[in-house]
């Protein structure tokens, strides 16, 4: 009789841990970013995401309960992330409109280049209903305000106007794709996008 025979855990599979409601939502919004990195986000269905994260479909249901709303809290994490981690870096930049633009450009390149091609696919899906770019507007309107409020005291009484804004996003937008895909680099990336900020707050100067 080999040694493993005499111990009883050794016959007795070992209980799964449970997750917390928390931790099974973090590692499902983990698999959907895998699966989007690996497939696209056409391969991104409920029961797909059940099936590769080990689950039952109703939990997946339970967390998200339609695609459109995985998709949505994807791009909400990516936003959050960007916005947090460009908030960081402006509090420890210098206080000329050269240091703030440079923050600004590279932390915009940063965070896409940090999650990667997936962020392309997930922002293209958001294109896919009413829904989804009701989100994609609402956090660009936020994005833009960001903007706004650290370039205001670079403008004189000037403020820069809306569609300078929207311009400058559409800008960051082409040039981060572009880098996550590889057509440019990340440091070419950059340096456009700081030139197009600078060149934004000059033509809004009053």
């Amino acid at each position: 009789m080999s040694s493993a025979d005499n111990d009883p855990d050794h016959a007795l599979p070992r209980p799964r841990r449970r997750l917390s409601r928390e931790d099974r939502h973090r590692q499902l919004l983990d698999v959907s970013w895998r699966l989007i990195r690996e497939e696209g986000t056409e391969a991104l269905t409920l029961g797909r995401l059940a099936e590769q994260a080990g689950v039952a479909k109703p939990v997946v249901y339970d967390h998200f309960g339609t695609r459109p709303r995985l998709l949505a809290e994807l791009y909400r994490e990516f936003d959050d992330r960007q916005t947090a981690l460009m908030d960081t870096a402006l509090r420890e930049s210098g206080p000329a409109l050269s240091d703030k633009a440079k923050v600004m450009a590279a932390s915009y390149i940063d965070c896409v280049l940090t999650q990667g091609r997936e962020i392309p696919h997930v922002i293209a899906a958001l294109a896919s209903s009413p829904e989804l770019e009701k989100v994609k507007h609402e956090c660009q309107v936020v994005f833009m305000n960001q903007c706004r409020s650290v370039l205001a005291p670079f403008v004189g009484a000037g403020t820069i106007a809306a569609a300078s804004l929207w311009a400058m996003l559409g800008a960051a937008e082409t040039l981060s794709y572009a880098a996550a895909t590889g057509e440019i680099t990340a440091r070419q990336a950059e340096s456009e996008l700081f030139e197009i900020i600078l060149a934004m707050v000059a033509r809004n100067v009053s």
